[in-house]
């Protein structure tokens, strides 16, 4: 069985899949999906923590999945604009085990990974899971296989 790595933009999740479906992304859906053919070395889920009971229940029920979930606080600026992605964090962290599994399992559709999955290529295969439309292209074009989510995996 080949050993995977799943890297979850969560932000980017929640708002494609919120604008084109109108649904959430089905975490439980997906990591059956994935293990059926894989071993999961590891799960991360990149989230903005806000601090609310919400929150915190649908982030107990990603541990309870398998994730491990990693927080960064919620910035307010004085604009009113809000900041909190973790583009360097994942970035981070995909590098850190490229070449240690078999294949890194990034679920966003940012388009700034496509620069990190090239860099990964020649050590570890890369499949990407995005919202049909919402996909960057470039991202869609530097990762081996793509997925595109679907109704069979939102509730």
């Amino acid at each position: 069985m080949r050993s995977a790595a799943i890297f979850v933009d969560v932000q980017n999740v929640y708002y494609t899949t919120k604008q084109i479906y109108h649904r959430h992304f089905n975490y439980s859906a997906f990591w059956q999906q994935i293990s059926r053919e894989r071993q999961i070395t590891a799960a991360f889920a990149y989230a903005i923590d806000k601090g609310d009971a919400k929150q915190q229940g649908f982030q107990n029920i990603l541990k309870t999945i398998g994730f491990e979930v990693k927080l960064k606080p919620y910035i307010q600026r004085s604009d009113g604009s809000a900041k909190g992605d973790w583009d360097v964090g994942i970035t981070l962290d995909v590098l850190d085990y490229a070449g240690h599994v078999d294949e890194i399992i990034l679920v966003s559709g940012d388009g700034d990974f496509d620069l990190l999955l090239h860099k990964i290529k020649p050590t570890t295969a890369t499949l990407v899971y995005g919202v049909p439309g919402l996909t960057a292209p470039s991202l869609i074009q530097a990762a081996d296989r793509y997925i595109a989510i679907d109704t069979a995996l939102l509730i």
